[in-house]
Order: structure tokens, then C-alpha cells, then sequence
């Protein structure tokens, strides 16, 4: 029996993986549908609370290095890609970086290489309260990747990718990562918070979201092919999909 089987915190944390994710949108809902003066603390309590226990689960899984390594590889690449294209609003390979680590190692190394992307990049962009929901956004994005990729979205049972697939993942990516951070904004941070308050916001946000969207469509259409398919010959000698 493996490690992973044999640690009930990390047998409790897999099964309750996907409600804790969802346990976000869902305080989000409910502070919009109640308003509380402290949306903001409490939402940014909800999503910190969120990634320690995501990262608890993945660290009782008791992972080995090997299957460590090209995790934090990708988070690396992706974070070093976010500061190289600092001077380009929006225009960055991270959530192509993340969908590529969720189609070839997974929906959770997804999540990770997304979220530590987010928070080691921060050190040279800047660290706030924006960190956590930047960290849970781009994870997101990643374990999306991985749910695509097991329902056969993003490639062929030969492995060749879907192109279509491909860039329908990619637009949608700009799109989930601009709903979590604008959402955020608007419910903890304009008041009072109206309609046509909330479709300023919306409005304003929409060409940065629109950009994220096209690069990482660029960045998917460059990568994803030839990463995925290096990544795979590791995957396969390692065992390390998961």
C-alpha cells in the first residue's frame, strides 16, 4: 500500500479537494447575497484558509522529489515567464504554464504549479492581499487544465492536442481568473455596491481580462505540443501523473 493510502489526513483532504475549491464562489455568493461590512477580510479569510488546506493535502500525500521536480520546475517557468513579460499588461504564459502542468501531470500539480507561480513571482511584482485570491485564481486555472484533460478536451487518444479544444481552454482561462479577481473586488471593495457600479468594474476589467485570455492562447498554441510531450516521456518512465 502506497504512503498516500496510508495517511488518513491526505485520504480526508482528496475527497474533500473539489468542496474545499468550490467553497470560495460559494462565500462569494453569500456575501453578495448578505453585503456584510466585512466581505472583503472575510472572503480573503475563506480563500487563505482554501490554499493551507490544498496545501496540506498535497504535502501529507508525501509526494517524492521526483514527482516534486517538475512541479515546482513549471511553477518556476511560469513565474520567471510572469516577471519577463511584466511591461505587457496582462499579456503573460502563466495559466498556459498551469493547464499544461494540469493536462501532464494532473489537476492538483496543476492547482500547485498555478498557485506558487502566483506567490513566487509576487516577491519581485509585489505581495498583498492579492496574493491569496492571485494564488487561488491561477490554481484554478491549472486544475481546470487537468479536468479538461481527463475528458479529452485538450488532446487526442494518441496524444496530439485538439487546437480547438485548446483554444476554447485558453479564452476561458482569462475569463475564470478575471471573474475571481473582479469579483473579489467588486463585493469587498465598492461601496455601495450597486449595478451600475459593478458594471463600471466589469467594464473596466474586460480588456485586461480579453488579453489574458488571447496570450494564453499564444502561449498554449507555442507550449503546449511540445511541453506536454517532453513532460509525458517523464511522466511515463516516473509514474508521475496524479
Amino acid at each position: 500500500m502506497s504512503e498516500r493510502n496510508r495517511n488518513p489526513l491526505a485520504h480526508v483532504l482528496a475527497v474533500l479537494e473539489v468542496p474545499l475549491l468550490c467553497a470560495v464562489p460559494v462565500v462569494m455568493a453569500a456575501a453578495l447575497a448578505l453585503a456584510p461590512s466585512s466581505a472583503a477580510g472575510l472572503m480573503l479569510l475563506v480563500v487563505v484558509l482554501v490554499l493551507a488546506l490544498f496545501f496540506a493535502g498535497y504535502e501529507s500525500s508525501r509526494p517524492p522529489l521526483r514527482q516534486i521536480m517538475p512541479t515546482l520546475v513549471l511553477a518556476a517557468l511560469a513565474a520567471a515567464g510572469r516577471v519577463l513579460f511584466g511591461p505587457i499588461p496582462d499579456f503573460k504564459p502563466v495559466s498556459a504554464i498551469a493547464i499544461i502542468a494540469g493536462a501532464a501531470l494532473g489537476r492538483r500539480n496543476g492547482f500547485m504549479v498555478g498557485a506558487l507561480a502566483a506567490l513566487a513571482s509576487n516577491f519581485l511584482m509585489g505581495q498583498g492581499m492579492w496574493t491569496p485570491w492571485q494564488m487561488y485564481a491561477w490554481g484554478i486555472v491549472g486544475y481546470l487544465g487537468g479536468v479538461a484533460a481527463d475528458h479529452g478536451v485538450l488532446t487526442r487518444r494518441d496524444g496530439s492536442p485538439r487546437m480547438a479544444g485548446l483554444m476554447v481552454v485558453g479564452a476561458a482561462s482569462g475569463l475564470v481568473y478575471g471573474a475571481v479577481i473582479n469579483t473579489y473586488d467588486i463585493i469587498g471593495f465598492l461601496q455601495p455596491l450597486t449595478f451600475a457600479g459593478a458594471l463600471a468594474r466589469l467594464a473596466a476589467a474586460a480588456p485586461f481580462d480579453l488579453m489574458h485570455s488571447f496570450a494564453t492562447c499564444v502561449f498554449l498554441a507555442a507550449l503546449f505540443a511540445p511541453w506536454t510531450r517532453r513532460i509525458g516521456r517523464v511522466v511515463r518512465k516516473f509514474n508521475l501523473r496524479g
